[in-house]
């Protein structure tokens, strides 16, 4: 079991910058990778940004250059840096985790983006 809190989201005017962070349960290390996801209004959840345990990352297209993920392995957190905020990424933003071949997410935090 692993049990995931974010923190971080708000209101932000378009061109701002946020961070979201996540905390987890348990050692992140333990943890086969961890991701930041996005869900906005009538549209299906999808990838923001993911860390393997051994700290490869991966990035969807419309966060490239724009976002940071990063992790605090002594503080078993996650955090995702997003800069020049648009209007379109405002969405509930859910921190992942895969441990032992199942998904873990936590509640999600509301980023909204103001243009």
């Amino acid at each position: 079991q692993v049990q995931l809190v974010e923190s971080g989201g708000g209101l932000v005017q378009a061109g701002g910058s946020l961070r979201l962070s996540c905390v987890a349960s348990r050692s992140i290390l333990s943890l086969n990778r961890m991701g930041w996801y996005r869900q906005a209004p009538g549209k299906q959840r999808e990838l923001v940004a993911v860390i393997s345990r051994l700290g490869a990352t991966n990035y969807a297209d419309s966060m490239k250059g724009r976002s940071t993920i990063s992790r605090d392995n002594a503080k078993n957190m996650v955090y995702l840096q997003m800069n020049s905020l648009k209007a379109e990424d405002t969405a509930v933003y859910y921190c992942n985790a895969q441990y032992e071949l199942k998904d873990y997410w936590g509640q999600g935090t509301q980023v909204t983006v103001s243009s």
